[in-house]
């Protein structure tokens, strides 16, 4: 009976997505799927402003999601991502697509990305290593849930129809995201690996996620 117990116990362990400290860890994506992601939890379903933060790691030169929030009523709900032209990069709040131009993004480098949206403005912005784009307008409406966010993968339909020519590959690390806009002294902290508040939506501190297919945890590495 002990056995039996261990085992169970074991297997219900593993199926569960429990809170990590994922301090000083990275998520590494080693191959082009449309199968392996990270789905995280979020300790809210409405919000009236975002803030979300990554830092990332990649050679990619074709399109990719950085991070993608759906809903069932919008399947990018935040949604930031990678478009062919080197120096540009979207962000779609409920579906409606802002294109920034003039990131400097590079290959094989850590870079750290925010992006920002209040509905009492409607103001959208993106912040590249700490660099600001101009502000674009979208939509003054709440995101509300439920909601699923998905990092590894473009959601086109809410939490799945994967393709693997926009699946991320490469590493991802040091994932906050905020319930207001993240004052610009923050964000720049955030990129200086300074001292912020951490997310109170998701907190890489302490984030609940679950991992499907191959996806990996290692070591940061900054070098």
């Amino acid at each position: 009976m002990a056995l039996v117990f261990i085992s169970l116990s074991l297997i219900l362990g593993m199926s569960a997505a429990l809170p990590q400290d994922m301090t000083g860890k990275m998520l590494v994506f080693p191959q082009e799927t449309n199968t392996a992601h990270v789905r995280l939890t979020p300790s809210r379903q409405n919000l009236g402003a975002v803030t979300v933060c990554m830092r990332y790691f990649s050679d990619l030169t074709r399109p990719f999601t950085f991070f993608g929030l759906a809903t069932p009523s919008y399947n990018n709900d935040f949604h930031i991502f990678k478009m062919p032209a080197r120096d540009e990069i979207n962000v779609d709040v409920r579906n409606i697509v802002l294109n920034f131009k003039g990131q400097d993004y590079q290959l094989n480098r850590w870079q750290s990305v925010c992006g920002t949206w209040d509905a009492a403005s409607g103001l959208v912005q993106l912040w590249v290593d700490g660099k600001p784009s101009s502000m674009k307008f979208s939509t003054e409406s709440n995101i509300s849930g439920p909601m699923i966010i998905v990092l590894g993968q473009d959601q086109d339909s809410y939490g799945g129809s994967f393709d693997s020519g926009r699946s991320f590959v490469g590493m991802i690390s040091d994932v906050h995201m905020w319930d207001y806009v993240l004052p610009p002294h923050h964000i720049n902290n955030y990129r200086r690996k300074f001292t912020f508040p951490p997310g109170n939506v998701l907190n890489w501190n302490l984030i609940e996620f679950q991992i499907v297919g191959k996806v990996l945890i290692q070591e940061e590495q900054h070098l």
